[in-house]
């Protein structure tokens, strides 16, 4: 069930309010345990036959953990953190190894039928967080009821944000109702969820007619213009932050709703004046997963300059194979860490980066980037590529209508999170925000009603 769907919005979502506001009324001690049933229900929406892997997921896990806390062997989170990388693999992975088996002559490449469970990317990197966490004696035991939410709690188990335990289990002690602030945080639960559906519904939508044509035509091999690359390729700059974000600004705003304050993921990505501030600004929790758990256990910046090359190189390509069973994912993020790795050497030489140079540079080496990204293979990219640097027709009709406010929303305006921490208590400002919600519900109505970029990872 979609967050920008009906089914979620009118049914799903005022029922499961409805039953939490009940039981922290009347019998708290049910809270938790509804919140689990909860998050179970809205995951198994999708494919019921995918419950019991996510509950399997969180039992096996949490079993070894409580025997690494029995008897302190490393290996038994060794071996969970395997099994763990190995479920990913098997349903993300497989055939794509397979088909790089398959280049080798005379080597099988067997295939598997196999459905990729959403958000298996995301739950496994919470109990990779987790255990990890939990070896180094950082994280306390947590009862089954406890870890399952933390796992699969609904706003974010299909597309992030990525949360560290610290930061969200001892919410789940609180009484989130009988705080002084409650009335304010459902306020700006409501406001971000309602100004998340709209980055979704109205700004990034109408940016994928732009770009999936653009697209679709390079990989079929046909001819694709200057004005026609240029067009594609800033919308889906554009689309990708704007379907994102907003998914995660419903995600903040759905979690304030049950009491649960999440972190941020984006602040105005396409701001920034280097890569190293993209990187701190586009999906930040991503961004630290990679830093804590595989830049620096790799050596980081700890062991001298040649290993901080080889720390970020293998993180960034590490970081695009983890959003798609892809070479031109693997290359996406290869590219990310030559332009770290760059910023690096330009950094230690102290050479000057005047701001709106480095914005320039960074805006059109990341929109360059997503071509990579997107295209679906490296001949559709390369097609889009010639035409972006002139070696096609130029073309005409370049469309702007929807590229221009999705640009400067984008790029000048505040962040959801931002504006609804400044915006005063009043009532034209709730009066608004409804009409708004409105606004977005009649839109959701009236056109085809686009999946989340992200739920494919």
């Amino acid at each position: 069930m979609l967050f920008n769907s009906f089914v979620f919005l009118l049914g799903f979502l005022p029922l499961a309010l409805g039953l939490h506001w009940l039981v922290e009324r009347f019998q708290p001690g049910w809270r938790l345990p509804l919140l689990a049933a909860l998050s179970f229900a809205f995951y198994g929406y999708w494919d019921w036959r995918f419950i019991p892997l996510l509950a399997f997921s969180v039992l096996i896990n949490w079993l070894i953990a409580e025997a690494f806390l029995r008897t302190k062997r490393a290996g038994l989170i060794t071996l969970a953190i395997a099994l763990n990388l190995a479920v990913l693999a098997l349903f993300k992975y497989f055939n794509f190894f397979a088909d790089l088996a398959g280049m080798i002559p005379g080597l099988p490449a067997p295939k598997l039928d196999l459905a990729l469970p959403l958000g298996i990317s995301f739950f496994t990197f919470h109990h990779v967080m987790y255990l990890t966490d939990l070896r180094r004696g950082e994280a306390p035991r947590y009862d089954l009821v406890r870890y399952a939410l933390y796992i699969a709690f609904f706003p974010q188990v299909l597309a992030g944000p990525l949360v560290r335990w610290r930061e969200i289990m001892h919410q789940f002690e609180e009484r989130p109702y009988l705080r002084a602030d409650a009335a304010e945080r459902v306020a700006r639960g409501l406001m971000l969820l309602t100004f998340g559906l709209a980055k979704k519904v109205l700004l990034g939508d109408p940016l994928a007619e732009y770009a999936n044509p653009v697209f679709a035509a390079a990989a079929a091999g046909q001819a694709v213009s200057v004005a026609e690359a240029w067009q594609g390729v800033l919308a889906f700059t554009f689309q990708i932050y704007f379907d994102f974000s907003g998914y995660t600004d419903m995600a903040l705003g759905l979690a304030l709703l049950f009491g649960i304050v999440l972190p941020q993921n984006f602040d105005a990505p396409y701001r920034s004046l280097s890569i190293q501030d993209f990187w701190r600004r586009w999906h930040m929790t991503l961004s630290r997963f990679l830093r804590d758990y595989l830049y620096i256990p790799l050596g980081g910046s700890r062991h001298g300059l040649p290993m901080q090359v080889w720390a970020l190189f293998a993180t960034m390509a590490l970081g695009g194979l983890w959003h798609g069973a892809g070479l031109t994912f693997i290359a996406w993020g290869a590219a990310h860490g030559l332009a770290l790795i760059v910023a690096l050497f330009w950094r230690r030489a102290n050479l000057p980066m005047p701001a709106p140079l480095g914005w320039l540079l960074t805006f059109v080496f990341v929109m360059f980037c997503w071509v990579l990204f997107r295209a679906a293979t490296f001949e559709a990219a390369l097609v889009i590529y010639k035409a972006m640097l002139g070696f096609a027709p130029h073309g005409i009709g370049f469309k702007w209508r929807a590229l221009l406010p999705a640009a400067a929303f984008a790029i000048i305006g505040p962040t959801s999170w931002a504006l609804v921490h400044k915006l005063p208590p009043a009532r034209w400002i709730a009066i608004l925000t409804a009409i708004l919600f409105v606004l977005v519900l009649f839109k959701i109505g009236d056109d085809a009603n686009y999946e989340f970029i992200y739920f494919q990872f």
